[in-house]
């Protein structure tokens, strides 16, 4: 401490006089200090937190030794309900069914327990198990079982702090409540391409079950199906086909995740009263590239959310499909996509208000006539023409939005690659100067924001 202080005290010396004289010198050095401990410290504090919220351990330097490997049931056979299991370092082999209750199994980062690419590793058929700190690998290659690293039938059972690889799933969970997935990576098998690969967790029929901190990555996606009142909260997935695909599944959380590199980010079909805040969807290019998917699903509240650089940020078809649920999209940024919103029909009952459009291609689209059937509220568009003569941050006009050389993809889908080319950019001008034909009507927003502030 001595040393910083006499270095700074070198670096100020020139401006010494002036700020003893304003009596400020000591003042300057204390903040000057803090700062520098800030920059030190600050970096371990990061680094402490990224730990905690990931898989405590690395699991990298665990050696596979099927030669010695360790029949991990007989132990669990051995085991009485209630009993805490750590195991000692080493290569255990499975498949492991587990049918006493309150069993806790702890690998401490340092245990490898493979399927021995039979079928499924573990078989939980109890309730309040909790597996821990464990390598799971190897799982067999059936679809039709669902081979997958941990197989749930109970209820209140945890996976925490786990890495799962090499299993065609990750987890099936089926017909079961209240389970926990926490801090789990989970990776598919490796030989299989995208479309064949399995499942990071396959939900089907369970309810109030939480996934959160986790990260899948190479899965195929990540599916729930006809399971409500789940939670989905800091999970991040990367180069998948769905981060998460809800079907028939009612009342779900998804809460501050990140997905990122995917066909599709969420995607929620026939599949009501969605709570989606905080989320950042990034990167969802492709044919079928889209942030969000909304298909006959109502009364969903999508907030405060990030859509970025992908083919489509929200794409909306027949929903709500109950015109008296309205979907509410508010406090969301829409930006660097293709189309920020498109609609696949002429929708009406969504409300979407206080959004951040910006540089995107096209600010909306529809395949039918309008999309001035749904409520467009306080929106910001960076394209929008006009004046804020009396300050507010409300533009004096309304913000319409028309389609004039767009119209011309509408019939000849070939003609959008041609799109940025100096020719299009005439016939754009000139259609607007001069219109050859009527242009397709869009939206119009009343009071469009004139100024981006951030959310409300």
């Amino acid at each position: 401490m001595v040393f910083l202080r006499l270095i700074l005290f070198r670096k100020v010396k020139k401006l010494k006089n002036f700020f003893y004289r304003l009596h400020f010198l000591h003042i300057i050095e204390k903040h000057i200090f803090l700062i520098i401990i800030l920059f030190i410290f600050l970096p371990l504090v990061t680094s402490y937190s990224q730990n905690k919220s990931g898989t405590l351990y690395s699991f990298d330097n665990l050696k596979v030794d099927t030669a010695n490997a360790i029949p991990l049931q007989s132990i669990i056979d051995n085991a009485s309900p209630g009993d805490s299991i750590v195991l000692k370092p080493g290569f255990y082999s499975g498949p492991v069914t587990i049918k006493k209750n309150n069993i806790v199994l702890d690998g401490k980062g340092k245990v490898v327990v493979s399927g021995m690419f039979k079928t499924s590793v573990f078989f939980i058929k109890a309730d309040s198990v909790r597996l821990r700190n464990l390598k799971i690998i190897n799982t067999g290659k059936s679809h039709n079982r669902i081979d997958c690293g941990v197989s749930i039938r109970g209820n209140y059972n945890v996976v925490e702090n786990c890495r799962i690889e090499e299993c065609l799933f990750g987890l099936d969970v089926q017909k079961s409540n209240h389970n926990k997935v926490l801090h789990c990576e989970i990776s598919s098998r490796t030989e299989n391409n995208l479309a064949f690969k399995g499942d990071a967790i396959h939900f089907w029929y369970s309810k109030y079950n939480t996934v959160k901190g986790c990260y899948w990555h190479d899965v195929r996606d990540m599916v729930v199906w006809y399971s409500a009142e789940n939670l989905f909260e800091n999970n991040k997935g990367v180069g998948n086909r769905y981060s998460i695909h809800f079907m028939y599944s009612h009342s779900n959380k998804i809460l501050n995740n990140e997905f990122y590199n995917n066909s599709v980010g969420i995607f929620l079909m026939y599949s009501e009263e969605t709570i989606m805040v905080g989320n950042t969807i990034m990167q969802s290019n492709g044919v079928s590239g889209m942030c969000l998917g909304m298909k006959e699903t109502s009364s969903n509240q999508i907030l405060n959310n990030r859509f970025i650089y992908s083919a489509v940020g929200i794409h909306i078809d027949v929903s709500p499909f109950v015109p008296t649920k309205i979907n509410t999209i508010v406090n969301n940024e829409i930006a660097f996509c293709g189309n920020a919103i498109q609609f696949h029909s002429n929708q009406e009952g969504n409300l979407i208000k206080h959004n951040y459009f910006h540089d995107n291609l096209e600010q909306v689209t529809v395949n039918g006539t309008t999309a001035s059937r749904n409520k467009w509220i306080n929106n910001y568009f960076d394209d929008y023409q006009g004046f804020d003569r009396d300050g507010d941050n409300i533009g004096d006009t309304p913000y319409r939005l028309y389609s004039y050389s767009e119209h011309l993809w509408t019939f000849k889908r070939n003609v959008k690659f041609f799109y940025g080319a100096p020719i299009l950019a005439v016939i754009d001008f000139l259609e607007r100067l001069a219109p050859f034909s009527e242009p397709k009507f869009i939206l119009k927003d009343k009071k469009p924001l004139f100024k981006w502030e951030g959310l409300e």
